[in-house]
């Protein structure tokens, strides 16, 4: 009864486990939960002057900034690589400086990022042809 759609990343063409899968939504959570807690901090110490309120407006900028910068470089910011995931395209290809801060901004509108399809790939990857892969 039922369609099977395969594993998540089969349509996509990548392994189902390992290296090059899909991550888990557990652990892209968990990145975005770092690098969060990592733009607080730095909003809080350098630039808001030890002010939590102006801390928490300038942590989605800090986000944003740091985001933009790793994945335009070297394809993860320090949350993913802490949680081994890196930002491809879908044919494998390093994602562009222009992907990155399209990918980055409908990111930081929060609702592209929590609406997804079967491969649990949000709309803000969708629209520059990326994925979340493990490394």
């Amino acid at each position: 009864m039922g369609a099977d759609f395969g594993y998540r990343g089969e349509r996509l063409g990548l392994p189902k486990d390992g290296p090059g899968s899909l991550a888990s939504v557990g652990r892209r959570i968990a990145a975005l939960f770092v690098d969060w807690v990592l733009s607080v901090l730095i909003a809080y110490g350098l630039i808001a002057h030890r002010n939590l309120h102006q801390a928490n407006n300038w942590a989605l900028v800090v986000f944003a900034v740091v985001s933009v910068i790793g994945l335009g470089l070297v394809g993860s910011t320090p949350g993913k690589l802490i949680m081994r995931i890196r930002v491809v395209q879908v044919d494998g290809n390093r994602l562009s400086p222009l992907g990155a801060l399209l990918r980055t901004l409908l990111l930081v509108l929060v609702v592209p990022a929590v609406v997804f399809d079967r491969d649990t790939r949000g709309l803000h990857d969708r629209a520059v042809k990326s994925v979340q892969v493990r490394i």
